[in-house]
């Protein structure tokens, strides 16, 4: 039972630590794929 909550809660730390550190570096889909014919709405 430690191991599965010890891996639930590394996934939920790599997911939110993988959010951050790809928004800090402008890896999100709706600035790769915004170009002058598409409107992405804030």
């Amino acid at each position: 039972m430690k191991a599965m909550l010890f891996a639930f809660v590394a996934i939920v730390v790599i997911s939110v630590g993988a959010n951050l550190v790809l928004d800090g570096m402008g890896f999100s889909s709706a600035e790769n794929n915004t170009s002058a014919a598409v409107r992405l709405d804030n």
